[in-house]
């Protein structure tokens, strides 16, 4: 472990986590074409994609051939989106997990592989963080001001706590044959806002090796994968938000480069309460039922698969500096980086064994 010290996670999906700062990576957005060049008898070309899905800004970058359309390509980019949305949104009253929310106790719900891998991947991460991330806390998230709804100015009782908490238990559901899943308990409903867009990040991915692209760079919502190089030969470069209340989104607190890697950040200094001078933030630790105090104020998690990498990030911030380190360096191909809000505000940072930070310039 490294430490230093410094001064310097659809609507609930976008309150849910940071964005981080792909500012480095990216410019200003449309759907455009770059200048191409051309080595030997091959063009290349740099294609930038941007648009709107699961209540947040996707943006891609892609390195083709001169032949491609970029049209046909922000189609086909479109079309998978549309498809993960259907699939996840907790705001659709037809999609899958809507469906599976209003099914009772022990009534197997059919749902697409787009539902199934996600709730795969949770349930590793459920298992591997003893139960710090889970996708059933939406009550203790309404409870607590950060969800839909009315919400009250006072700070909640207990015992209204613990009526929220009997409502969460992710492992209280389970998938049932081939393809479908069940929930054991009444009273429980599934929301993988703090999954799904690291999901979208690795399916649109996938999307463009399918079509034989392989340098390109993938963000949603501030949850980002690169593969290849730029344009220029240049190795994909993302920064990581300096976690300060009032930061804009091109203060950079660290850079980092991806070479087939994904990168997510979660922080608690956006999306926080506060009432009557009493703070906290939307990090709701789903064993206790109360935000958590723990000086956590910002997960970035460096992995192969972008969802995993989405979800780690957010029960790093339940679990703390010290379970959430030793759980990392215990992980192949993982890294982190932990930043402790300290009780003087200072910032101190703390690293996984291969965190290894590259400067901004």
């Amino acid at each position: 472990m490294k430490t230093t010290n410094t001064r310097h996670a659809s609507k609930k999906i976008s309150r849910n986590r940071l964005l981080a700062a792909i500012v480095v990576a990216f410019g200003v957005f449309a759907l455009v074409v770059a200048a191409g060049v051309t080595t030997g008898f091959n063009t290349k070309q740099e294609v930038v994609l941007s648009g709107r899905t699961m209540g947040t800004t996707y943006h891609i970058k892609a390195v083709v051939s001169g032949k491609m359309s970029a049209d046909a390509l922000g189609l086909a980019v479109t079309r998978r989106l549309e498809a993960i949305n259907r699939s996840m949104s907790v705001y659709d009253p037809e999609s899958e997990i809507s469906r599976f929310n209003r099914a009772g106790k022990g009534v197997a719900v059919p749902v697409s592989q787009d539902l199934l891998t996600v709730f795969s991947v949770g349930s590793r991460i459920h298992d591997l963080t003893d139960g710090a991330w889970d996708a059933t806390v939406g009550p203790l998230v309404t409870l607590w001001g950060f969800g839909p709804g009315k919400v009250e100015e006072r700070f909640p009782r207990e015992d209204e706590v613990a009526h929220a908490l009997s409502r969460v238990g992710f492992a209280a559901i389970s998938r049932k044959g081939e393809g479908a899943l069940v929930k054991d308990r009444e009273g429980l409903y599934l929301d993988f806002g703090s999954i799904a867009k690291g999901y979208g990040v690795d399916a649109v991915a996938a999307l463009l090796r399918e079509k034989k692209i392989a340098h390109f760079l993938v963000e949603i919502g501030g949850e980002v994968y690169g593969q290849g190089f730029r344009l220029d030969g240049k190795p994909w470069r993302v920064g990581i938000n300096t976690p300060q209340r009032g930061a804009m989104v091109g203060d950079l607190f660290q850079v980092r480069t991806l070479k087939g890697q994904a990168l997510a950040t979660s922080g608690d200094y956006r999306n926080y309460r506060n009432v009557g001078g009493r703070i906290w933030t939307h990090v709701i630790n789903p064993l206790t039922g109360y935000p958590v105090e723990n000086g956590v104020t910002s997960a970035s998690v460096l992995a192969d698969s972008t969802v995993f990498a989405d979800g780690l990030a957010t029960a790093l911030m339940v679990m703390g500096p010290e379970k959430g380190l030793a759980l990392v360096n215990g992980l192949k191909g993982v890294e982190c980086l932990l930043i402790v809000r300290k009780p003087d505000g200072s910032l101190e940072v703390s690293a996984s064994d291969g965190w290894v930070a590259r400067p901004l310039s």
